[in-house]
This record gives C-alpha cells, structure tokens and sequence, in this order.
C-alpha cells in the first residue's frame, strides 16, 4: 500500500479508530483506579576510605572506593542486610519476599549508593529505606574489618535520608492513559486494515486502480433525492450530481476521439448499479451540448428508459426487430434539445437471439448514420450474456459501478467477459459517491444559488408543470399526453404541444429514406 492508501484508510475507519482509541483511554484510566498505589522512599549513600594520607593515597582510595561500590549494591538484598530490618521494624516477611521491594543502585565512575523501597504505606517505606541504609553500613563495616580490634577501611555514610513520599509512584495516571490511547489506537489501526481486507466493496477510485487500469470516466455523486428526481433536468443545473454528468459528457468526448463507430453501450455487473440513469442522463447531457442523440433501450428484461422520460414503451425495439415498424416510426423526441429515445418495446421471451441477430447490427448502423452519438442501455453483464453480445457490435463499452455495493471481484468478472469477446471498454463510472469523506466526489467549481427569479420561475413550473410524452411543458397550461400507461393514439387536447411533436416526428423521418413517414 502507498502512503496515501492509507491516508485513504484511516479516513474510511475514522470513527472505528476513533471509537477503539476512546476505549483503550478508557481502559488505562480504569487500570489507574484499580490498581492500589504503591509509594516509594529513597536513601542515598556515600562511601569513602578513611584515610588522610597523601594526594596519591587519596586517588588510590577513591579507585578503591568505586571497585567496591557495585559489590555493597549487591550486598543490599542478602539476608545479612535485610534479616536486621525485619527484625528492627517487625517485618512479617522473609528476606527473599523484603528484596523483591528493594532495588539498590548506583551511577559509574561514583561512590553513591542509592536503596529504594516500595511499599504500600508511604510511611512504612521510609522507615524500610532507613532501616536498610543503616543496616547495609554495619554490614560492610563487619566485613572490611581485618581483624576483631582493627578500624574499617570503608565508612558509608547517609547523605540523603529516607522520607515519606506523598504522592504515589505508581499507579502512574497520566502513564496508564498514554498507554490505553496507544494501545487502542494501534488496535484501531489494525481494526481498520482488517476491515478493508475483508470488504471487498468498491469504496472509490483507490480500491479500482488496485485492480484495473481502466480509466475513470466519470464521479456520479449520491443525493438523497435523486430515487425521487433521477434526472439533472429535475434537480438544480449546478448541484455536483448535474455537474458531474457534465464532467462524464467531456470524459467520453475525449476518450471516443477516432473511434470509427458513435455508438457507446451501458452497462453493469449487477442490477441495481444505476446504468440506465446513467445511460439516460449521459444522453441528456450530450443533448444538451448540441449534439443529436438517441437513446436506445436495449434492457430487453427489465426496461426502466420509457418509466424515467415518461415515454411509451410497448412499441420501440422489439417492433422493429421482428419487422413490425420501421424504425422512424418508433423514435420518439424527448425534451427541447435534439434527444431522440426508442424504447424497448415489448419483452420478448428470446432477448439475447433478438439482439445478436443481424436486424440490430443494421439498427446500430443506421443510428450511427444519423445521429451524433448512440446511448444504448444493455441488461447487467453477469446475470446474462446480452451486453457481450451487443458490445461487439458497438464502438466502446461504459461499465457502471456501484461505489456502495458493487464487490472487486464482480468487476474483474465484469471486466474479463468484455475481454473475452473483444469489447473496447471506454472506462469505468464510480456511481453513488459520497458528497464527504475519503471516496467523495471532488466538485472543483462552485455550486452558484439561482438567481431569486429564476427560483420563482423554477417554484411555479413545480407547482403548474408536468413531464408530458417525455417533454417537459414550455408553460403551465401544457398537460401530458403520454406517459408508461397512456397509449400512442391517446386523444390530444393541446394544439400546440401537438404540433410541436408532429414536426419532431418529420424531421426523424425524413432522415430515414424510404421510410413510411414519406410515403
């Protein structure tokens, strides 16, 4: 992993993290209270030689002093220190359990002694300390003496006598806290690796550069609405969801630049990734640019184009597949921008043999002929073999995926069936993004409020205004004549909206010759 993967990371875990290092504070704060405090005292001792010879002597004496300095350290804990102070003091405990609580030290090239106790009363502690200087002093003057009449060579004097701390030296609070916080921080931290190796989840653009290097075309952010308004006609032309198709339109203009064939098919690895939102929004986006589009519905299992543009969806595809309608008959305009729709028509009991028959290879071309750009929405890859089957006969395939749900090893799968037929695949759409946080999308420019007359003029279109035959009304007397349960010959009552959809209809048709339209 790189640095900024797990920059990534600890972005992702941040509240797991955060929660895991709060409980190991916790936990040190609760060890600091459980435990019962110890005090300890110290004794400091000086040793010299008892002699007041010449300067030589003395330097001779004070070498002397500091080899013999690590032995008396060691004499501290043997029972013939410690057997005295049990018995000066009443002690209940042996030698052997009274030294365990005894640490003597001492610093290099010094003749310092230092005897610490430990002891649950502070004053207790003192006493051990003092008990154990005095006694080590008569130890080492038994012991350096050369005979029963002669004066010791060594004298250890107390230069710093023992006294009764008053604060605990353990347990350490702000020690125990330190520890809980880093003990539970690292435990976060491994939390959080755990956790990523084990969701297996496309969270952003990261987790897709570790396993393909196909481009990212587009950053499909989520809001709340957007079940409820799926289009970026429906919602504020510069909220980061608009905008980001926009980005998606540009991508795809770059990335199709001497591509022989105009036609991009949709697709997913699963149901429910958002590709034909994605499919429709892209087409109204490139309409709106000012290029001739058309949307082709080819999701012959579970058609969703005609429900979102409010269209009718039982003549289109299939009729021109099985020789029922000529194509021009079944292009329907959509908005008042240059965006044409063939819905899927019926479902067939037969979808892939209908779309890998020769009857769509020659509807790719003729769309190709005559329009910009071909949309063509396909069903999920995985579950069926139509978007192999169709991305063989288009110019470039868009995989879809979504960032909540969709698992790597679905994309891979994904990725390698488009590979086995030898589909081109354009790149990859991250749908559902996060507005914040680590996998978010990223909108550079500012999102500008309406001006107040363009958001009065917004609020009485909402209240006065319906989606009408896929055309949303250019005033509030319009009223919708077609819709997923209004049929094509269903009775108009406005003139002038049907006037408009007539001239629509001409133009199409004059762009296919030979069709009925001229007769």
């Amino acid at each position: 992993m790189e640095p900024k993967d797990y920059v990534v990371l600890v972005r992702r875990s941040w509240l797991l993290i955060t929660c895991l290092s709060l409980l190991g504070l916790l936990g040190g704060g609760a060890a600091a209270l459980v435990v019962k405090p110890t005090y300890e005292s110290e004794v400091q001792l000086f040793v010299a030689i008892q002699n007041s010879g010449t300067v030589q002597e003395l330097q001779q004496g004070n070498t002397f002093s500091q080899a013999r300095v690590q032995s008396y350290v060691k004499t501290v804990a043997t029972p013939a220190v410690l057997q005295p102070v049990i018995d000066s003091l009443g002690l209940s405990e042996t030698p052997l359990q009274l030294a365990q609580r005894i640490k003597a030290t001492s610093d290099l090239n010094t003749v310092l002694i230092s005897v610490t106790v430990e002891d649950p009363s502070p004053v207790q502690a003192a006493a051990i300390a003092q008990a154990t200087g005095t006694s080590l002093n008569n130890v080492v003057d038994s012991l350096e003496r050369s005979g029963k009449t002669s004066e010791s060579p060594v004298k250890l004097s107390v230069v710093t006598p023992a006294v009764a701390p008053t604060l605990a030296s353990s347990p350490n609070t702000k020690l125990s806290l330190g520890v809980g916080l880093l003990g539970g921080l690292i435990v976060g931290l491994g939390a959080a690796v755990l956790r990523q190796r084990m969701d297996s989840r496309i969270g952003g653009e990261s987790d897709l550069r570790n396993i393909t290097e196909s481009p990212v075309l587009g950053r499909i952010s989520f809001e709340q609405d957007a079940k409820n308004k799926p289009l970026i006609t429906q919602i504020p032309g510069q909220s980061p969801r608009a905008e980001s198709f926009r980005q998606l339109r540009t991508n795809l203009q770059f990335a199709t630049v001497g591509q022989k064939s105009t036609a991009v098919l949709i697709t997913s690895s699963l149901p429910g990734e958002g590709k034909t939102t994605t499919a429709t929004n892209m087409a109204i986006a490139l309409a709106q640019a000012g290029q001739s589009v058309v949307l082709v519905d080819a999701d012959l299992r579970r058609p969703m184009v005609s429900e979102y543009l409010g269209l009718e969806r039982n003549v289109g595809l299939t009729t021109v597949l099985v020789g029922s309608a000529e194509l021009s008959d079944v292009l329907q305009p959509w908005g008042e921008e240059n965006l044409y729709v063939v819905s899927s028509g019926r479902i067939p009991p037969n979808p892939s043999e209908l779309l890998g028959s020769e009857a769509m290879v020659e509807i790719i071309k003729r769309l190709e002929n005559t329009f910009d750009v071909v949309i063509i929405d396909s069903p999920p890859i995985l579950p069926v073999t139509d978007a192999s089957v169709l991305s063989q006969n288009v110019g470039g395939v868009i995989l879809v995926v979504d960032s909540k749900s969709t698992t790597r090893m679905n994309v891979l799968k994904s990725l390698q069936s488009l590979t086995m037929v030898d589909a081109h695949v354009l790149g990859i759409v991250l749908n559902r993004l996060p507005i914040k946080g680590p996998d978010a999308y990223s909108y550079a420019y500012p999102a500008y409020a309406a001006r107040s007359d363009e958001v009065m003029l917004e609020s009485s279109f909402a209240t006065k205004s319906r989606w009408a035959g896929g055309r949303r009304a250019a005033t509030a007397e319009r009223r919708p004549i077609a819709g997923p349960d209004v049929g094509v010959a269903s009775e108009v009552t406005d003139p002038v909206f049907f006037d408009d959809v007539v001239e629509n209809r001409t133009r199409s048709a004059a762009k296919f010759p030979g069709s009925p339209d001229q007769s």
